[in-house]
């Protein structure tokens, strides 16, 4: 079921980051907003090192917790 989902997720963030920009302009007014969008394709990789400081600071406080 979570793979599933997962993977309709993927397909559909592959579409709106990168497919899109491939392909020539179309009439549906949800796919050309999505093919004119200039700040949804940087969403994953700018979250990524927001992700790895998050698991960071976890650490840490767990590290912190468990001397205390």
């Amino acid at each position: 079921f979570f793979v599933t989902i997962g993977s309709v997720f993927f397909v559909g963030f592959l579409f709106a980051a990168i497919i899109s920009k491939l392909l020539p302009p179309s009439h549906n007014a949800l796919i050309s907003s999505v093919q004119n969008d200039c700040y949804y394709c940087f969403l994953v990789p700018l979250t990524l090192p927001v992700l790895v400081v998050a698991v960071y600071f976890h650490w840490i406080s767990m590290k912190l917790f468990k001397h205390a």
